[in-house]
């Protein structure tokens, strides 16, 4: 198996999570939080597609696909760049408000789409460019890209824990 493979397979493993976490889930139940302060799952899978689209947008010095489309209206927010979630209060996790699951879906479904495409062009050399040297040491783009999936996954993971006790409840 090649480094694309590996990362491709790693990659295409996301859309299922985030289509099995939100299925056949409301709006309302999109916003639900198990306790004051704590992440919906609306939010959790919002910010697990900013993060990727973020991230992926800045490797290929391209828009982001979250300000290109009708997406931020779909989610009742601005279409502001620089919004991925870090750091968001409890308010600005309650005012992420997807329109319904499709949303979510099919946001995510465009922000994968970009990043395998990327995916498929990059060769093992790639992997160790540094792509930000704002750390110590500086991040490659393989640290990078490793960083973006494992995120997902533990946010995905997360909203998987929710929607259990969302179905619980």
């Amino acid at each position: 198996m090649d480094v694309n493979d590996l990362l491709t397979e790693t990659y295409d493993r996301l859309p299922d999570l985030v289509r099995s976490a939100v299925d056949g889930l409301t709006p309302e139940q999109l916003r639900w939080t198990p306790a004051p302060g704590a992440n919906s799952i609306g939010w959790l899978v919002w910010h697990l597609t900013r993060v990727q689209d973020h991230h992926v947008a800045q490797l290929l010095d391209a828009e982001q696909i979250w300000v290109s489309g009708d997406w931020a209206q779909r989610f009742g927010l601005p279409a502001d760049p620089d919004d991925t979630g870090y750091g968001h209060t409890p308010e600005q996790v309650a005012g992420v408000r997807p329109e319904s699951a499709q949303a979510l879906v099919d946001y995510y479904a465009a922000v994968s789409a970009r990043t395998g495409s990327f995916l498929a062009g990059l060769r093992p050399a790639d992997l160790d460019r540094v792509v930000d040297e704002a750390w110590d040491p500086p991040v490659t783009l393989g640290v990078r890209l490793v960083s973006i999936a494992e995120d997902d996954q533990q946010h995905a993971g997360q909203a998987h824990y929710v929607r259990g006790l969302l179905d619980a409840g």
